[in-house]
């Protein structure tokens, strides 16, 4: 999957704000870096489309959402993109968290250990 700068940024404008019809998203971006409204509307239907926002009408308009956690996405994105690169039995992928992960904080990696753990004990108790 792949996302566009816009989509990236309407994403967060909408993680932020919970929900927003056409007209907030682009009365919030238009004073930051303009753009016609229907360039967002056509945004927000992309997004739509690859299943990243719900909506629902409201009297005229569509109220939107996003429908994935921010963090979900971002794996989405991971495994996107190591897909076209790694087989299935290549480390490559734990060799380029590895590399990323000295760029983190303290409080980072031991909240990354936290996580794995919890994963390990999950794929024990699936056994």
């Amino acid at each position: 999957m792949q996302i566009g700068e816009l989509e990236k940024l309407v994403l967060q404008y909408l993680w932020q704000h919970k929900s927003a019809d056409v007209k907030e998203v682009y009365t919030h971006f238009n004073k930051i870096r303009g753009g016609s409204l229907n360039t967002y509307q056509s945004t927000l239907d992309r997004l739509y489309k690859k299943e990243l926002l719900s909506r629902h009408k409201v009297i005229n308009a569509y109220q939107y959402q996003a429908k994935v956690e921010k963090c979900d996405l971002i794996g989405q994105l991971i495994r996107s993109v190591t897909n076209d690169f790694i087989a299935d039995d290549d480390s490559s992928l734990v060799a380029a968290f590895s590399s990323m992960s000295k760029d983190f904080s303290e409080e980072q990696l031991t909240k990354l250990e936290a996580l794995i753990e919890a994963q390990r004990l999950k794929l024990a108790q699936e056994k």
